[in-house]
């Protein structure tokens, strides 16, 4: 079994990948979305679909150049960042309800702060790759003269593990704290008003302003920060997830772009269905915490990528019979 990373066999993989974000982010920002609008459920639902196909599309690259198993690793890193990021879009519209953003303004908003997290989720997946590669427990031992044991441990990834299965059962019993906090003290805002003044009033789209001859960031910039510090907190939980599924960092860095790529889409979905998915939140919780016994029982015991698939899958579509089936008081009185 080859277990080099796909990049240093097939190069011309990365450069398909950069070419197609960087063609469909250009073609987003500056033909489809040059002016803010309000997006429709139409639009939502048709850049969803495109989002989902290209990933499907390439991951039948991969599979025709590296064999079914990277294709399973790819597939179940994508729908489990597909998942997980849909608990992070439930915080982005609180967010924006907090700060009163505008319909046609809340696209580029999103737009921007998925620009970070692809720097970010970069940072996160390669370095996390080159650790993990460096904590195996029978490595270490080698290394300091001692004999290695029966199972080979990751450190890093049975932390890892332990801090999802935490996480997952700390969400599942969260309830809606979220809907309580000020996103004004947040760290994002306190780091706007710390390198600028902050104007009181939006000026449509812009994130600067002027007032009095004096130059001024909008509350508009200041949500930006908020969501990308979001982003931020949610991939300590979403990062690591994916860690259970490969440790090819290709794999792992190219299914989570195409994921969260697809969120601005889901987002416009999930804010006008969110009765739909009041229920996800405890399913979301339930496959952070398999994925963290995953990752601490698998020196001991392997379970396939497809098998994490398959589990994936039927977690998040209980979850959605269950959210149709029971819907919230409130949820129920809107429809």
């Amino acid at each position: 079994m080859n277990n080099h990373p796909i990049f240093q066999e097939h190069p011309w993989l990365v450069v398909t990948f950069g070419v197609v974000i960087l063609f469909m982010l250009l073609l987003d920002l500056g033909i489809f979305n040059k002016k803010s609008h309000e997006v429709s459920n139409k639009e939502a639902v048709t850049w969803s679909a495109v989002w989902i196909m290209l990933a499907m599309a390439f991951s039948g690259l991969v599979y025709y150049y590296a064999g079914a198993s990277k294709f399973f690793e790819f597939q179940s890193a994508y729908w489990i960042e597909k998942a997980l990021s849909v608990d992070n879009l439930f915080v982005f519209i609180l967010v924006f309800k907090f700060f009163d953003v505008a319909n046609q303004n809340k696209h580029k908003v999103l737009f921007w702060g998925i620009i970070g997290a692809l720097v970010l989720r970069a940072i996160f997946i390669f370095s996390g790759t080159f650790l993990i590669k460096l904590t195996y427990l029978n490595k270490i031992m080698e290394l300091l003269g001692m004999q290695g044991f029966k199972y080979d441990v990751n450190i890093i990834l049975t932390l890892f593990g332990i801090f999802l299965v935490y996480a997952g059962i700390k969400s599942w019993s969260a309830g809606d704290d979220d809907e309580e906090e000020d996103f004004n003290d947040s760290r994002g805002a306190r780091l706007i008003r710390k390198f600028f003044s902050v104007s009181d009033y939006y000026d449509g789209d812009k994130f600067f302003t002027y007032e009095n001859g004096k130059k001024l960031a909008t509350p508009l910039l200041v949500v930006v920060a908020v969501i990308e510090f979001t982003d931020l907190l949610f991939a300590v939980d979403s990062i690591p997830a994916i860690f259970a599924i490969s440790n090819d960092p290709f794999i792992l860095y190219t299914s989570n772009i195409f994921a969260i790529l697809g969120l601005r889409a889901l987002f416009f979905l999930l804010d006008n269905f969110i009765h739909l998915f009041n229920k996800l939140p405890y399913g979301l919780a339930v496959i952070l915490s398999f994925i963290g016994v995953k990752m601490i029982i698998s020196p001991f015991y392997h379970i396939e990528s497809v098998v994490s698939l398959i589990i994936i899958g039927v977690v998040l579509v209980i979850s959605v019979l269950l959210s149709i089936m029971f819907p919230d008081k409130d949820d129920a009185e809107k429809v």
